[in-house]
């Protein structure tokens, strides 16, 4: 039985109608009172841009806040891919129920049922929503909008912008969002990162913030709060997002009664460029996409291998029958297409074996010789000429000649804040849309289904959920910004601040940070046990200690000044980090991204555990330095068969 603090509001009756059913049920705002409301969204990526632009469009005022220098450089700009769309378009017997029914398999069976669905329901609303913006998909000869598949998925149901498809999308959003702006109704605060969420009377009602330019703390209210910064892969330090990607919005809210759920469920992307050197900063994704015509493989003789490794020959010249396609091999059905985690274990099991091709043993190859072959140069330019261009800058390697080398890495988090149906947290008042989120990915999310998600998100459901909650608050007076508990708020900040400044130490933060990155990639990293794990929250614990011993912040808070950024949000990070190991220490099963060593099949893949473990793991903070509570919200598969997922036959 679910915990009673957790109350999902999922409505009764069929799947197909839950969500006609809960909007018919919403309550509604007028347009006049409308106008006498204030929402504050926090992050600009394509679930914020999009959220702000179409509240601010149906007349709310909106206040935006993002930590760049433009709504237009949030990380949604860096997806290559794709979307997901249940549109049927390529005639290949693709439904609404189909794209519900792979993501909660991808997910291995740890989402929710109903809201899997509204996502797929809503899919095709977004294409439509896009293409009206001007969003340039591509397109076939005749001018239809073009598909490709991603991992997971027997059906073609992508669209996509070359491998620009979160840029494209983003500017889409941004134009909306830039409307607004002129219009009136929506005020943007970029270079200012929010540093606490303010509750009064058990509500959000506001955040204090930091303008990054000047270091002055502001406060801002508004009747409801909006969060939709993102995931905390950052915590590993080597990560595909942006550098200064953070999960501190999503901690600050924990600490002040957010629940944070299923926190050890990241992914980990099997197409990247691997690591290179010891002072590198972030790790380059190379687009799933490329997975529909590269094939992946490494040489079947280790006599092979230790030459690449010596560079006495090259890929290219390694017969065909010495290649060993280890996904084709081991997954017929899908192929070089399954499901991130399965191929990212894959590419572990391969290196740990001994075959990996590059001097440090960690990387595999994706070779598009097959595909130049079968639909020619020009072709292959047109679906991935850019993908090729940025690889070839950064290795100084051409894949029209030779395989790229990719390994996995650290790309996406699943868990987040615990919502219910309506996106609202624990905390009444503050909602939580995309990656910010736990609710439709469960233990690995498939690929193209991000965007798909923070453009549901901020364009089709929570536009209608909040004003469920605002539909009783346009009564109330603006909140008050000098009222008892923002003293106290941004009391508590400048305190933070001020502390971190005091330490005085002789450790940059980035070199802590390298050291919690290489703490949580061993031990909460593609493969986890017990020991290890325990391990991992000890040495996360001592690392902390050393951070507020030995940390050395130059300059003030009174300037621009990134080493105070990076330091405040690398204590959330050790935070976290801590959180991500305990949960995956209780979570005595395999499943999705999270991979128990003690919890396998023979065959070396995910063994999940029905009986103990279906259900969500929400966390609640209990103070500092006591350890968090957990809450269980049960999942119910009522359309849906439960199976060992499959990608074999």
């Amino acid at each position: 039985m679910s915990d009673p603090k957790l109350i999902s509001k999922i409505p009764e009756g069929p799947l197909k109608d839950k969500w006609s059913k809960r909007k018919a049920e919403i309550r509604i705002v007028s347009p006049n009172n409308k106008r006498k409301l204030e929402v504050i969204v926090v992050g600009t990526g394509l679930g914020g841009a999009s959220a702000a632009a179409s509240l601010g469009e149906m007349g709310y005022n909106v206040k935006i806040f993002c930590i760049s220098d433009s709504p237009r450089r949030a990380h949604s700009i860096a997806a290559q891919g794709g979307i997901n769309a249940a549109k049927n378009y390529q005639n290949d017997n693709d439904s609404i129920y189909r794209l519900f029914y792979d993501t909660i398999k991808g997910g291995d069976y740890r989402s929710r049922e109903a809201n899997v669905y509204r996502l797929a329901e809503v899919s095709a609303s977004i294409i439509d929503q896009c293409v009206a913006q001007g969003v340039p998909f591509a397109r076939e000869y005749g001018g239809y909008l073009a598909n490709r598949s991603f991992g997971g998925v027997q059906v073609s149901r992508t669209f996509y912008a070359r491998g620009q498809t979160g840029q494209q999308l983003l500017l889409g959003a941004y134009a909306s969002l830039n409307k607004e702006i002129a219009n009136g109704t929506v005020k943007s605060y970029p270079r200012h990162e929010m540093l606490d969420l303010v509750i009064i009377n058990g509500e959000a009602k506001g955040i204090i913030a930091r303008n990054l330019v000047t270091g002055e703390i502001e406060r801002f209210g508004a009747h409801a709060v909006v969060l939709a910064t993102g995931g905390y892969g950052n915590t590993y330090f080597l990560s595909t997002n942006a550098m200064n990607s953070n999960g501190s919005a999503a901690m600050q809210a924990y600490r002040k009664g957010a629940f944070f759920a299923n926190p050890c469920f990241a992914q980990i992307h099997p197409t990247c460029i691997p690591v290179h050197g010891d002072q590198q900063c972030k790790l380059t994704l190379m687009s799933e996409s490329l997975r529909n015509d590269g094939r992946i493989w490494v040489p079947k003789k280790m006599e092979d291998v230790l030459k690449l490794r010596k560079h006495e020959i090259k890929a290219s010249q390694i017969p065909e029958e010495d290649r060993d396609y280890y996904l084709e091999r081991r997954y017929p059905a899908f192929g070089n297409l399954v499901p991130r985690d399965v191929a990212s274990r894959a590419a572990k099991e391969r290196c740990d074996a001994g075959f990996g091709v590059n001097e440090t043993g960690l990387a595999v190859f994706l070779d598009f010789a097959d595909a130049i072959k079968r639909l020619g140069h020009q072709r292959v330019q047109e679906r991935y000429g850019n993908l090729f261009d940025m690889y070839e800058k950064i290795t100084s390697s051409s894949p029209w000649e030779e395989p790229m080398m990719i390994y996995p890495a650290i790309h996406y988090t699943m868990g987040g804040l615990w919502v219910d149906y309506d996106l609202q947290t624990t905390i009444p008042g503050l909602y939580a849309i995309g990656e910010a989120n736990f609710s439709d990915h469960g233990g690995n999310r498939l690929g193209a289904s991000a965007l798909m998600q923070g453009l549901a998100d901020g364009y089709f459901i929570l536009p209608y959920t909040i004003g469920d909650y605002l539909s009783h608050k346009f009564a109330e007076p603006k909140t008050d910004t000098n009222a008892p508990e923002f003293d106290a708020a941004e009391k508590a900040v400048k305190e933070r601040i001020a502390k971190i400044f005091a330490v005085k130490g002789t450790e940059t933060v980035d070199s802590i940070h390298k050291k919690l990155g290489h703490i949580m990639w061993e031990y909460v990293g593609m493969a986890r046990n017990e020991a290890g794990l325990k391990k991992g929250i000890e040495e996360i614990g001592k690392l902390r200690e050393e951070f507020w011993k030995n940390v050395r912040v130059p300059g003030t808070n009174e300037e621009f000044n990134q080493e105070l950024e990076k330091a405040l949000r690398l204590v959330d990070f050790f935070d976290i980090g801590e959180l991500m190991a305990r949960d995956a220490l209780h979570r005595k099963e395999s499943c999705g991204g999270h991979f128990r060593e003690e919890m396998q099949t023979e065959e070396g893949e995910t063994k999940r555990d029905d009986v103990n473990f279906m259900y969500v793991g929400a966390w609640e903070y209990k103070g500092e330095g006591k350890e968090p509570e957990l809450h269980k919200e049960d999942l119910k598969y009522e359309n849906i068969k439960i199976a060992t997922r499959n990608y074999k036959d």
